[in-house]
């Protein structure tokens, strides 16, 4: 398990912003994934996704990683922020956006 740790903290932590979902960010698989990559189109940062759909490794170990049952992950400057819903709590009340400027993360 080590190895898929690895592969997923370094994906983790070489970009600002990372969503861990099903699908792609223009094909999204499920709704909760959906839900979050539109979140963050309207926030307009740059962020990179993986799709957990074509890796079983990847998609187990996100959970274990972040001892966090569900997909989407979103991950901010290494550190996990939680799934679309958080997601969403924090967007509406304007924590989110004040997340990505507290961390300088990169406009699209």
């Amino acid at each position: 398990m080590t190895d898929i740790n690895n592969r997923i903290g370094g994906i983790v932590n070489s970009n600002d912003v990372v969503l861990f979902m099903k699908g792609s960010a223009l094909f999204p698989q499920c709704g909760f994934s959906s839900r979050a990559v539109s979140i963050l189109d309207h926030l307009g940062v740059q962020f990179e996704t993986v799709d957990v759909l074509q890796d079983p490794e990847v998609r187990q170990g996100i959970k274990q990683y972040s001892d966090w049952p569900t997909i989407p992950q979103l991950y901010v400057k290494g550190e996990f922020v939680g799934g679309s819903d958080i997601m969403m709590e924090m967007f509406e009340a304007g924590e989110l956006q004040q997340l990505f400027e507290e961390k300088q993360v990169a406009k699209a």
